[in-house]
């Protein structure tokens, strides 16, 4: 378990099934934001300042990426067979792909890569970090070489999100220091805000048991991304 010893026990009360919820409603909202909103609504405004809706939903999903990398951490130090878990984030990120290019412009293809292809190559990342703990150049050529993937598949987060990845794991036990790794990722000031319920973490497994539950909650990012697809080629359209 990561260790977050600077939170008193009574109030590390939420589990990684409950993390995974968290970050999985973040990324809907942010979702939603991004393909199905208007930005012209306005909540509020004071003076100069307004605050659309548009913003608001952002602004709430820059929690879901900080959480899915941590538990990305706490899966690749627990997992049973790391080659199991790598092929599993290999065949998510594949099978995300075609609903990805079809929710950003309707065709089969996209510049960009779905946010698994960035999670996958930040576990491959750890793993050579472990497989070459006695040999710190190797390890530094692989995490070079993965940088450099990461740059031209042009994944999610691009290069950003991959060494966020690497240095939270290599900052995992530096309780507070860990939390300036957001100041790699846009929008940081919300993004720091989603260490918060890391913090909270129990370092239990809660709810999601089972292989069933297990990989449903996997599908669910193909799943609604493909269902904000047939919204925009209903009812909105693309740019």
């Amino acid at each position: 378990m990561i260790r977050q010893d600077f939170i008193p026990d009574r109030f590390r009360v939420l589990s990684g099934s409950m993390l995974k919820l968290i970050a999985v409603v973040s990324m809907f909202i942010d979702h939603v934001g991004v393909h199905l909103v208007d930005q012209s609504i306005i909540l509020l405004q004071f003076g100069t300042y307004k605050l659309t809706l548009y913003r608001l939903m952002r602004d709430l999903g820059r929690f879901a990426f900080p959480i899915f990398c941590f538990l990305l951490i706490e899966g690749f130090l627990h997992t049973r067979s790391k080659v199991r878990y790598g092929i599993s984030l290999a065949v998510l990120a594949v099978i995300s792909e075609i609903p990805f290019d079809l929710e950003h412009n309707g065709t089969f293809f996209y510049s960009e890569q779905n946010v698994f292809f960035t999670l996958l190559l930040g576990y491959l990342g750890l793993c050579a970090i472990a497989r070459f703990r006695e040999k710190p150049l190797f390890a530094f050529l692989s995490l070079l070489e993965l940088l450099v993937v990461c740059y031209y598949l042009n994944a999610d987060y691009w290069v950003q999100g991959f060494a966020f990845i690497i240095l939270l794991y290599a900052l995992r036990e530096q309780k507070l220091l860990k939390i300036f790794t957001a100041f790699l990722l846009n929008n940081f000031r919300f993004v720091l805000l989603a260490f918060l319920p890391i913090a909270l973490y129990n370092g239990k497994r809660g709810f999601i048991r089972g292989a069933f539950l297990k990989y449903l909650f996997y599908l669910i990012y193909p799943l609604h991304i493909f269902i904000i697809y047939l919204i925009k080629l209903n009812f909105i359209g693309f740019e």
